[in-house]
């Protein structure tokens, strides 16, 4: 029956209201964290249109032009090399690398966009090929690298880049060294990069940083209107999976039955980056760079985004120490990813729960000292932190999740800044952003060698009249440049 009111008239009962979800700690409402994720997002999403696309594929055709011309000078480098070009530079936290110095780098004032490009100086993909992982002197996740099986040819080549040890059986046993490796590296860049600047053609990138960052060379070109950063990492790639990864492939992943295991394990690296006291000369991490580019796909739209504009949050307060890296923050999303039911993180709406699950997640970890590695959760990646430098880091979190949603606006107002300053910016470079007059060097492998882009466009504009043409740019597919006419992608 409808109740009554005190004159005897019915009433209507009132509307059962939706309940407002809070954050306990905080008290904070999750919708309206919701909200600011998705203006976080908004802001920070890179669109470019076709000219901001063709400088930046400018700026990575150079690149590849000064690969090639490193390779011709002394051979070194794999005559069919394969690149891996990851979407941020590696002070973003990309490749998992701890180095104790690298170059102040601030975006919008030093550059507009950063990638990670890793080089292989040896490219061990022939099963056949000797290879010995010794790990007998390093922590976890490192390795030495020797030589002494290989051919007489490839260690007449790098004999230079090795350090030499005495063989219990007599002999030579030549290291592979990351730090000589990263100087040779260096030096033929810079040598390289010398006489093609003696020579300056219109539409070369202008190149307004060449610096070594420990075993990273950082370079910054201007390519119209943009400012790309690269970091330059060489690395030693292999095909299949290291025998000390292998028990991961036996547990349950959040990734099983959306790619294959192929996929997952088609290789991994040696960066040139030793640990907290492994001799730098000799030890090499292993990396796991093109297996997170896989496991990328799987991971849901909302987390993603959460990951990011917690990543953004906590930049300034965690990660300039080096101590804490964004690449911490990214092993415990994909833990979580294993943790937590697929369907509850592909929900819509829950990506305040996620970036307040993340920071938990963090802080839970520095105050135990312990960020298991994703591949070799074995080995703990906040081993060398000291005890006061982690509750140190606990407290500057513990201030971030009690007002989530002020550094949340933080976050944005600094991306709206560094937007309404691109928009701004005048153009820079040589030239218009025609493409680099060097076509016959520095690709990947199938990656067409005989079009300039700029060629490739003018015939694709010619054939389809009154349709849309657009750079396509993929970071995690460099092989070849991308076209888009209309929906349809070449």
């Amino acid at each position: 029956m409808a109740a009554t009111n005190g004159a005897g008239n019915k009433t209507n009962p009132s509307p059962s209201k939706t309940p407002v979800e809070l954050d306990f700690r905080s008290g904070a409402k999750l919708e309206d964290l919701n909200k600011l994720i998705q203006e976080f997002s908004r802001q920070d999403q890179r669109e470019y249109d076709d000219h901001k696309a063709l400088e930046i594929h400018t700026a990575k055709d150079f690149i590849f032009s000064m690969l090639g011309m490193v390779q011709k000078l002394d051979q070194k480098l794999p005559m069919a090399n394969e690149y891996l070009l990851l979407s941020g530079g590696v002070r973003e936290g990309v490749v998992d690398m701890d180095l104790e110095e690298l170059g102040l780098y601030v975006r919008r004032t030093d550059y507009d966009m950063d990638f990670t490009l890793l080089v292989p100086a040896l490219k061990l993909h022939d099963r056949n090929q000797p290879v010995t992982l010794d790990m007998r002197h390093s922590a976890l996740c490192h390795s030495w690298l020797s030589l002494r099986l290989f051919d007489e040819a490839t260690i007449n080549k790098w004999k230079d880049c090795c350090t030499v040890v005495d063989h219990a059986n007599g002999g030579a046993n030549y290291f592979f060294s990351p730090t000589r490796v990263a100087e040779w590296f260096h030096q033929a860049f810079t040598l390289v990069l010398g006489e093609v600047l003696k020579k300056p053609q219109r539409g070369t990138p202008k190149v307004e940083r060449v610096e070594k960052n420990q075993t990273v060379i950082s370079v910054v070109l201007a390519v119209g209107s943009s400012r790309v950063l690269y970091d330059i990492v060489p690395v030693v790639s292999f095909k299949g999976w290291p025998a000390v990864a292998q028990s991961w492939l036996m547990e349950n992943h959040f990734w099983d039955g959306k790619i294959t295991e192929e996929e997952v394990i088609s290789g991994f690296y040696l960066v040139p980056a030793a640990s907290l006291n492994g001799k730098k000369e000799n030890e090499w991490r292993l990396s796991f760079a093109r297996s997170e580019v896989q496991l990328k796909k799987c991971i849901s739209t909302n987390l993603m985004q959460a990951y990011l504009a917690c990543k953004a949050m906590i930049t300034k307060l965690l990660f300039k120490s080096r101590a804490v890296s964004p690449y911490h923050l990214r092993s415990l999303m994909l833990w979580a990813c294993d943790r937590l039911p697929t369907v509850y993180l592909a929900r819509e709406g829950c990506s305040a729960g996620f970036l307040l699950g993340l920071l938990d997640d963090l802080q839970h970890c520095l105050v135990n000292r312990l960020c298991p590695n994703y591949f070799i959760p074995q080995c703990n990646m906040f081993e060398q932190l000291s005890d006061e430098t982690a509750l140190l880091y606990a407290r500057r979190l513990a201030a971030v999740r009690s007002d989530p949603g002020e550094h949340l606006r933080t976050a944005i107002e600094q991306v709206r800044a560094a937007n309404r300053l691109a928009e701004g910016a005048p153009r820079r470079g040589n030239g218009p952003g025609t493409p680099s007059p060097y076509p016959d060097g520095g690709c990947g492998e199938g990656r067409p060698q005989e079009d300039h882009l700029a060629k490739k466009l003018q015939q694709l504009v010619t054939e389809n009249p009154g349709k849309s043409i657009s750079v396509f740019i993929n970071p995690d597919d460099v092989t070849r440049p991308h076209f888009r006419i209309d929906d349809k992608f070449f």
